[in-house]
């Protein structure tokens, strides 16, 4: 049981149950939840034939609209800076307010509830409801990754894998709520994340980071519990495009989804009765980091937490100012904003995401249009999206916790497991591109497997080479590369051409009849996405070389105990947040100069 050994004599059920509610790891479970609800912006293929018949759009009308759903999605910059100078709650409840009058309108256009609205006021509708994502990502997940520094990479796995399920998860819910009604589809999308956000509002925050032994294993559990989670989905999902449910048989399966979703919390439960049989119990003080000036060793050394996890809000936001932005300091270090966006690791990194989101997130918007044009029934269709939701999930899992992996084991570079994922997703591309005979089952693992692992990838590397100061901006950036490659593999590729080939094949003289069928209406699209993923690939080779050598070192030794690290008083200067750019104009060889001279270390007393 999970209070087994609990009921001592200093256990109180009272006491326990608010030290789980205040604890790191059921914060963990609240994001976990959050995530799981807010990846509506993944299942646009059940819905937008709806808002396409209904609202009479033509492909690149609603290639057009998809753009605006990436682009609020993943232009976080605002939610960044939000979350820079505000508690992560703020951030959570306008993302739910946002969240909730977006799809909400789109709903009541789609039905007929409003008077037909114009296509820049739907497009502005479906920017402000998926805007809420980056609200979300960057209350939540931004706060975890802070919350757990030495696991980052496995983190963002985690959390962005349950927002890759979170479409095979509205699948089972709409159906069993509302049947077969796609329309009603976008009412849950409005309601849902908007009440778990203010559920969990004051539970998301950021949490003094202590380091300890067996944090990996923990996060193993919640793997396996996802992994049951996302295997019963996909039986459930082929087993209902073999039979046809009824309401009830929906109902069960939508029950059995709900509890595996909340199956985290016994984790939980377990993790922190080991924390309280401590906390109540008369344990050894934790170790902390102390600073130790030898030329001035009379004054009391200088306690301080460890590391710098942000627990107050900066009000300095990364010195926006370009002074400075073209010295930045040691990767691994804090950049400030602008050093980070001036940086040419960041240019690299941005270059090759657009070219690999840009063309995976292009298969998953049409897939709904690729499956039609290729002749496959509405049900072979609706699984296509269910399998590349599943295998997003595995996405996202496997590059987080594999890359963690090979790179503690292997000390490889990050960025070189995101090389090999856009070359497979290369071949998803191709098997599209030629119709390959039922090769679009094959093609819909791969973009999704491949869409999901470039994610965590993305913003572990980000984390990595630029810090945790200004991670809430910096993950936001990173995103703005999505709907940048969306919009021109998309809308100005993929839309132009499948409308061009539509009006050939538009016999009948109908202006609204614009529906492509065959393999010409994707070949020369996807062959164009194959050679732009395929040049994402070489350029992300660069930042695999460039980094090789910080990657080989222990990046994660300032999180640990017993670490000695070397610091000066510049450097106190630029960590107390007071002069970002000055601090930023000193190079490495220029400090490690100044530590010698100073002659100043880092030491771990008990």
């Amino acid at each position: 049981m999970v209070f087994a050994g609990g009921n001592g004599p200093n256990f109180s059920p009272l006491s326990f149950s608010l030290h789980v509610l205040r604890g790191r790891w059921f914060m963990f479970f609240a994001s976990i939840l959050i995530m799981a609800a807010a990846g509506g912006t993944y299942i646009f293929g059940i819905y937008s034939k709806d808002i396409k018949k209904n609202l009479g759009y033509d492909q690149q009308t609603l290639n057009t609209l998809s753009f605006f759903k990436d682009l609020g999605a993943n232009v976080g910059i605002l939610p960044g800076l939000i979350n820079e100078v505000t508690p992560p709650w703020v951030v959570l409840l306008v993302g739910a307010g946002m969240n909730l009058a977006g799809y909400l309108m789109i709903y009541l256009s789609i039905t007929g509830r409003t008077a037909r609205p114009q296509v820049w006021l739907m497009c502005l509708y479906i920017c402000i409801g998926a805007n809420s994502q980056s609200f979300a990502n960057t209350g939540a997940l931004v706060t975890a990754v802070k919350n757990f520094p030495e696991s980052r990479g496995v983190v963002l796995g985690l959390l962005k894998s349950f927002v890759g399920l979170s479409g095979a998860i509205y699948t089972q819910l709409y159906q069993a709520l509302y049947g077969s009604d796609s329309e009603s589809l976008v009412l849950l999308m409005a309601w849902l994340p908007a009440v778990i956000s203010i559920i969990f509002v004051y539970t998301i925050r950021i949490i003094p980071y202590t380091h300890r032994e067996g944090e990996t294993k923990t996060f193993f559990k919640f793997l396996y519990i996802s992994i049951a989670l996302a295997a019963f989905l996909m039986v459930v999902i082929i087993v209902q495009n073999q039979l046809n449910f009824n309401h009830a048989e929906f109902s069960i399966s939508a029950t059995i989804v709900v509890l595996l979703v909340f199956f985290p919390i016994y984790v939980v439960t377990q993790e922190e009765m080991k924390t309280y049989r401590q906390n109540t119990q008369p344990v050894e003080p934790e170790k902390a980091i102390t600073i130790v000036t030898v030329s001035d060793q009379t004054s009391q050394p200088d306690e301080i937490t460890k590391p710098n996890t942000e627990s107050e809000p900066n009000t300095n936001l990364g010195c926006l100012s370009v002074n400075g932005a073209f010295n930045p300091p040691a990767r691994g270090e804090d950049y400030t904003i602008m050093q980070a966006l001036f940086s040419v690791d960041m240019i690299i990194l941005f270059l090759a995401t657009i070219c690999g989101i840009g063309g995976t997130l292009t298969a998953v918007d049409n897939m709904g249009q690729i499956g039609q044009s290729l002749g496959y029934p509405t049900k072979s269709i609706n699984t296509f999206v269910s399998l590349v939701s599943i295998w997003n999930y595995a996405g996202r899992n496997v590059s987080g916790f594999f890359s963690e992996y090979v790179l503690e084991r292997y000390k490889l570079p990050r960025p070189l497991m995101l090389t090999v994922i856009l070359l497979f997703s290369c071949v998803g591309h191709i098997l599209i591109a030629f119709g390959v005979n039922q090769g679009l089952y094959v093609a819909s693992v791969i973009i999704g497997f491949c869409f999901g692992a470039q994610w965590p990838l993305l913003f572990a590397i980000i984390s990595e080479i630029f810090g945790l100061k200004y991670y809430s901006t910096l993950y936001n950036f990173g995103a703005v590369a999505s709907p940048v490659g969306s919009y021109i593999l998309n809308v100005r590729i993929t839309g132009h051409l499948y409308d061009k080939e539509a009006r050939k094949q538009n016999t009948t003289g109908k202006k609204g009849d614009l529906t492509c069928l065959g393999v010409q209406c994707f070949k020369e699209s996807f062959l164009i996405i194959t050679i732009v993923t395929f040049i994402g690939a070489l350029v992300s080779l660069i930042l695999v070389w460039r980094t090789r050598n910080f990657y080989k070192g222990d990046i994660y030794a300032k999180f640990r105990d017993g670490q000695t690290v070397q610091v000066n008083k510049k450097v106190e200067v630029v960590s107390s947040g007071t002069d970002d750019c000055e601090g930023g104009e000193l190079d490495r060889t220029k400090q490690k100069e100044k530590e010698s001279a100073e002659n100043q270390t880092t030491t771990t007393t008990d």
